[in-house]
């Protein structure tokens, strides 16, 4: 029986997020060998990939002025630089051997009103049916209302889960979970190991924002989403781990008890 599990590698982790465009490809060969050995160790795992844009997107967004009105080509340049790194991460990964697609999400996408309303599901679909490894990523998006939108990876994520019923969502970022503060600041931060919709109010008050500069919204943004996605989908489980640690990723996709970093479930 096939498994579906969704893996995104976060924009901190494979990218210097205080550098314009500089690549951590280091620890991009190193996830792709993780996910190899995953794969060799069950074959019946699934994957769809994906990956934050970093340094690539999130400046060019801020040096064109994404946010600026009528301004398209702030557009052009963010989804130009968004596109570079996923060229690195599909390189990457064709190198070890995964059989990496990339399913561009701005060919398909249309939002409205900040919220992604159509993305193409049926290429994804197909990509999986053949054993392939489709791969999404923070993207420049159509927006009927706005414009134009920045859609991140788990955005992409939310819209696909109760369509394809992945059983895992695994966020793999530069730290290994969620903090009660920042842990890059905190000497005393401490990792938050369960996080249920019935706890979060309690615990909201703590998150920080990413570390960098993030134009999609921090890590609190990304809890409450995966947080309102598993009160939708209360099978899911969500994952938020470190990218950077040795095996973790791997150990992520092939134990079935796997509790590293920080959960997120129903």
């Amino acid at each position: 029986m096939r498994r579906l599990r969704f893996l995104k590698l976060g924009g901190s982790a494979i990218t210097d997020k205080t550098r314009e465009a500089i690549a951590q490809e280091d620890v991009i060969r190193r996830v792709a060998v993780q996910v190899k050995q995953a794969r060799e160790t069950n074959p019946a795992l699934s994957l769809v990939l994906g990956h934050g844009s970093g340094s690539f997107g999130h400046f060019a967004a801020k040096k064109f002025g994404y946010g600026q009105p009528n301004n398209w080509r702030a557009y052009a340049e963010t989804g130009a630089a968004a596109a570079r790194l996923n060229r690195i991460v599909t390189d990457a990964f064709l190198a070890a051997g995964m059989p990496v697609v990339t399913m561009q999400p701005s060919a398909s996408a249309c939002c409205r009103d900040g919220e992604l309303v159509e993305l193409a599901v049926e290429p994804i679909r197909a990509a999986l049916a053949h054993s392939l490894i489709p791969l999404v990523y923070g993207d420049v998006a159509f927006d009927e209302v706005r414009g134009r939108a920045i859609i991140s990876t788990e955005t992409q994520f939310a819209y696909l889960a109760p369509i394809l019923k992945p059983q895992q969502i695994i966020l793999a970022g530069m730290v290994e979970g969620v903090f009660t503060s920042d842990p890059f600041k905190d000497t005393a931060a401490e990792l938050i190991r369960e996080i249920t919709p019935g706890t979060l109010p309690q615990i909201e008050s703590q998150l920080r924002g990413s570390h960098g500069v993030d134009v999609t919204g921090g890590m609190m943004a990304k809890v409450k989403g995966m947080v309102a996605l598993v009160q939708r989908e209360p099978t899911l489980r969500v994952h938020i781990i470190s990218a950077l640690r040795e095996g973790m990723i791997e150990r992520a996709l092939t134990q079935e008890d796997f509790s590293e970093g920080t959960i997120i479930h129903a």
